[in-house]
């Protein structure tokens, strides 16, 4: 699909517990992650690190298609006293028409509505903090390495 053709009839976001996700939809998530995590970015990692199982799952299809997906993690999980959103991942085809912006408040917004009375901590690439500081988090401490690549921790509180 050309990115013109797209229209917001066709754009669905879903949020489900690892329980709610069926093989199928499972293995796209799983595809979609290894294409950008491991293949595109070239960084070799356990992909299938335990975290899922607990987490929500948001994803992003467009006329069935899984286009962009995160996890939302729960306090006690990546950080002790903050919920996460991780695997934040769109498609590159579909990277320049603001469905990561759309992913990303729907998936904040579920966050809050899952963990109210807990701030959200994310672990972004440095090359993206623009992309997080305009949905409203902010830089918290001290640039570091995640499987070789730059990274830094933001807040959204």
């Amino acid at each position: 699909m050309a990115i013109k053709d797209i229209n917001s009839e066709s754009i669905q976001i879903e949020c489900r517990a690892f329980e709610a996700l069926d093989i199928h939809l499972l293995y796209e998530i799983m595809r979609l992650r290894q294409e950008i995590f491991v293949v595109e970015q070239d960084c070799p990692y356990l992909d299938a690190d335990g975290v899922d199982i607990n987490s929500h799952h948001v994803t992003l299809h467009i006329d069935d298609v899984l286009i962009g997906y995160t996890r939302i993690v729960p306090p006690g999980i990546s950080y002790e006293a903050y919920s996460s959103i991780g695997r934040v991942v769109t498609h590159p085809d579909y990277r320049i028409n603001g469905l990561g912006s759309k992913l990303m408040s729907h998936s904040i917004h579920k966050t809050k509505e899952l963990y109210p009375t807990y701030s959200i901590k994310i672990s972004s690439q440095v090359y993206i903090t623009k992309f997080y500081a305009k949905l409203g988090f902010e830089v918290v401490g001290d640039e570091y390495l995640e499987d070789g690549i730059p990274h830094i921790g933001m807040m959204y509180v």
